[in-house]
């Protein structure tokens, strides 16, 4: 009996009356199956229903399918678990299959795997097959569906559509068209794809993106005749727009001769889901004069347009017209308006739509708690998640990352660890989302190793995952690491623009200018700098690698924003060069470019090394007259140093006594930096008093009162602020420098007794040791003596350049340049040493520590013997 593919199934029998037997869970069901030989299977010659109990033995397929159009699917398990008992009887076929569909009704997986069993020695018909075939996809179960097919004696095109379609709704789609092909070839006379054939096999050409199959089925749906079904042509449509063709999805949009909603929802969402919201909404419009309302996917797609073009009146009038449909008041669409008010930046109207949500889902609560995080309201969305929990509402993967990214802005570690602790025992923990949601949270809160081992426990890492900690070891200062984690991501991942971005700052970082030039050339051939962030962090690369000209090159071949003015501008600020500052400014002013506030804080720190007081305030000056910037707390900072670096000192106090805002530490630093200069101790401790009364937990502070102290001869206020560093546990970071020899970097911690070449570097750095002293020199090589002495500048520059200078000595030939990056701040004793082996050995030699850019040559620093030693906490 052959069923038409066009029938649809045997019909369900209606109006269950579902009886209270006990649950079959607890059934001992390998006591049937054990029994299951002494079933036979036989044709069924007639049909009769039992019309008493004493024939139930006589007769039992009659009583089993009157069991099975009553829904009495546990009644008729338990008879057959009593008649198994019974030698001698037949079941027929037709019974098994009224059993079979009333367990996949009730989606009953045990019991039908026990019907299964009973038939498991037994050749299956073709109806018995494909009613068998129809549960096992249903229930899911595609290996029992498989052998059940592959058990068939015969099979009809409805047994091909029901298992590419079980394996295609499951994402199995490379097995749904190797399915579809063995179809073709193998299905034999009478078997060729139908109209439900077709949208399963598109649906997997679609999930895995292959075009040129889809073509291919494409061409089969005009062969057999299929082109002007609609559900075929709407699953064309959807196909072609997975597959990222919209443009053939529009051909076949627009030859359809008859469309209905679904033809126009997949044709608006694939413009959607490709890039092309502005055609989507305009067909979304032209759907609406077809006379075709939309239903809820259709207006969940257009407000997410809406936000994705940023068109908010678009969206308003959007809600306004979702409100007053019957659908309106549906979660998902709330939820959809909660993202786009959200991206909009209106959370109070985000707000307005979740308060109006009478049972809020987890999709609510995470839209909401994400959009504040957003919008800057980390605080709010942490609140916002506590409410949830309080709801009882439990968080999923998306909720877990997004609260971690609020205590990731805020520095908010507890939370951020219970959070861990909570992921780990809900298993969410194994979500890539969640895990390098973890890594950055821990970068971002200063527990860098916790985030290492977050890391190493993901076993299948992506380029979030690598990137997250490629940028936490750069935040952390552990810049060297960073690119030895970028070199082993190569070896499995292709990095993406953000990764390069952050490898290219542990570059510049360190100074691994080879690494950079690496990185540059990757670029160039993959075009990936042709727009995007990246042209401006390989300008930014070269120009704290100290390499201008190469600078200047990657300046001139794209077309310059202000971040690129700016990056050259701090390049100068960084060397103390306010002239050239100054001329590039104007250069800027030429080219139509209008400044911003990081542009006025470069020309400031231009201007304030290189003493040029006038201009600077000049520039100050004309940020609000000019160009209609309000100056912040970090451009008086700038003026507070500009004056303070020139000796006018009661001049930056009163500017800061007249600021229209409450002055943060970094603005009292720079006086406290500026007395530190001129020895004025008085002013200097009240900045101190200042800082420390806001924060007491920056070491950076403590150095710079440390050297005013020490400077001034107040040993004892030395001694007393160094105890107090200790008993509050602020430590000083060793002091690290690195140096770049043919494209490999080394670096040096202060003490480093381990290195290979360390006697070499020992007996080089003795050997100038000993010419200073014959040249006058105070002996360069005599380290601290007692705990006074330690609270010197010399402590907090830890001498490592000069292990990586004696290092680049011997490992380069004479006469080639020499470009050393050091953590901490060159003490004036490796100022002066490495000024005298420049002059001896005839060699440039470039240090950039902390603040400064020092270029030696011939025994000359281009600092001009000014601003060493010096700690400008940022």
């Amino acid at each position: 009996m052959a069923a038409s593919v066009k029938t649809p199934p045997p019909t369900i029998y209606p109006n269950p009356h579902f009886s209270k037997q006990p649950n079959l869970k607890g059934q001992n069901f390998t006591q049937i199956t054990s029994r299951n030989n002494q079933f036979s299977l036989k044709k069924r010659h007639q049909n009769s229903l039992l019309n008493s109990s004493s024939s139930l033995t006589t007769d039992p397929n009659s009583y089993l399918n009157q069991l099975c159009i009553q829904n009495e699917l546990n009644q008729a398990i338990n008879f057959l678990n009593s008649v198994g008992k019974e030698p001698h009887i037949d079941i027929e076929e037709e019974t098994f299959v009224s059993l079979v569909r009333l367990c996949e009704f009730k989606r009953a997986s045990n019991e039908g795997s026990l019907i299964y069993s009973l038939l498991s020695t037994t050749q299956l018909s073709l109806r018995l097959g494909n009613a068998l075939l129809s549960m096992f996809v249903r229930l899911g179960n595609l290996s029992e569906a498989w052998y059940v097919f592959g058990k068939m004696q015969e099979r009809d095109v409805f047994s091909w559509n029901v298992l590419i379609g079980g394996y295609a709704k499951k994402g199995f789609f490379d097995e749904a068209i190797e399915l579809y092909g063995r179809m073709l070839w193998l299905g034999g006379a009478g078997v060729r794809p139908d109209v439900y054939t077709f949208p399963c096999v598109l649906r997997a050409s679609g999930g895995l993106s292959h075009w040129d199959r889809g073509k291919e089925i494409h061409a089969h749906v005009l062969r057999y005749g299929f082109e002007s079904d609609i559900d075929v042509v709407n699953s064309l449509i959807t196909m072609y727009v997975k597959c990222g063709d919209v443009e053939n999805g529009r051909v076949v949009f627009d030859g359809m001769c008859k469309r209905d909603r679904i033809s126009w929802n997949a044709i608006i969402s694939g413009y959607f889901e490709n890039g092309e919201c502005l055609e989507g909404l305009r067909l979304f419009f032209l759907m609406r004069e077809c006379c075709f309302h939309p239903d809820l996917m259709t207006m969940t797609s257009v407000i997410s347009a809406c936000e994705v073009v940023g068109e908010e009146s678009l969206g308003r009038a959007v809600h306004g017209y979702v409100a007053k449909m019957e659908y309106g008041a549906d979660e998902s669409v709330h939820n959809s308006l909660i993202q786009m008010y959200s991206s909009f930046g209106r959370w109070e109207d985000a707000e307005k739509v979740f308060d109006r949500i009478e049972c809020k889902d987890i999709v609510s609560w995470t839209s909401m708690i994400s959009g504040y995080n957003n919008n800057g309201l980390a605080e709010t969305a942490i609140e916002t998640y506590k409410m949830m929990e309080l709801e009882g509402v439990v968080p999923d993967d998306i909720t877990i990352a997004s609260v971690l990214s609020a205590c990731a802005s805020l520095g908010f570690l507890d939370i951020g660890v219970k959070l861990h602790e909570l992921a780990e025992k809900t298993g969410l923990v194994r979500y890539l989302m969640v895990a390098n949601a973890l890594i950055d949270f821990y970068s971002k809160c200063k527990s860098i190793d916790k985030a290492l081992e977050v890391f190493h426990q993901i076993p299948d890492k992506n380029v979030i995952s690598w990137t997250s900690i490629i940028l936490g070891l750069r935040i952390n200062n552990r810049s060297f690491e960073a690119l030895i984690y970028f070199r082993q991501m190569k070896i499995s991942l292709n990095p993406n623009d953000v990764t390069l971005i952050s490898v290219l700052s542990a570059c510049a970082r360190i100074g691994a200018l080879m690494c950079g030039k690496e990185i540059h050339a990757h670029v160039l051939r993959s075009g990936l700098g042709l727009n995007g962030f990246l042209p401006n962090a390989l300008l930014d690369m070269y120009v704290r690698c100290g390499r201008m000209v190469p600078a200047m090159n990657q300046f001139k071949t794209r077309k310059q924003d202000v971040a690129s003015w700016n990056i050259l501008l701090t390049g100068h600020a960084q060397r103390g060069q306010g002239e050239l500052a100054i001329e590039l400014f104007d250069k800027m002013m030429e080219s139509k470019v209008n400044p911003d506030e990081i542009t006025f804080i470069a020309l400031l720190c231009s201007c304030s090394r290189s003493g040029m007081v006038t201009e600077g305030l000049q520039y100050f000056k004309s940020m609000k007259t000019e160009y209609s910037i309000t100056p912040n707390l970090k451009h008086y900072a700038c003026v507070v140093d500009l004056l303070g670096r020139a000796g006018k000192l009661d001049d930056a106090y009163e500017v800061i006594e007249k600021m229209p805002m409450k002055p943060d530490p970094p603005i009292w630093g720079a006086l406290l930096n500026a007395c530190r200069i001129h020895r004025r101790v008085d002013l200097g401790e009240l900045a101190a008093r200042q800082i420390f009364g806001m924060d007491n937990m920056s070491v950076g502070y403590y150095v710079l009162l440390c050297n005013l102290y020490s400077d001034s001869g107040k040993w004892d206020e030395v001694a007393r602020l160094r105890k107090t560093m200790r008993e509050m546990g602020l430590a000083i970071d060793p002091g690290c420098s690195w140096v770049e020899i043919k494209g490999t970097v080394h670096a040096f911690l202060s003490g480093d007794t381990f290195h290979p070449q360390i006697r070499e570097i020992t007996a080089v750095l003795r050997g100038f040791y000993e010419k200073m002293k014959a040249a006058g020199y105070n002996d360069p090589e005599k380290s601290s003596i007692d705990e006074i002495e330690e609270s010197k500048s010399e402590v907090f520059c830890g001498h490592s350049e000069r292990l990586a200078v004696g290092f680049a000595l011997i490992n380069t030939s004479p006469g080639m340049p020499i470009w050393v990056t050091k953590n901490l701040h060159m003490c004036e004793s490796c100022h002066d040493m490495i000024k005298f082996i420049s002059k001896v050995v005839r060699r440039e030699i470039s240090v950039r520590d902390a603040e400064h850019f020092h270029h030696f040559k011939e025994g000359i620093c281009s600092c001009g013997d000014e601003g060493y030693g010096e700690y400008l906490e940022n």
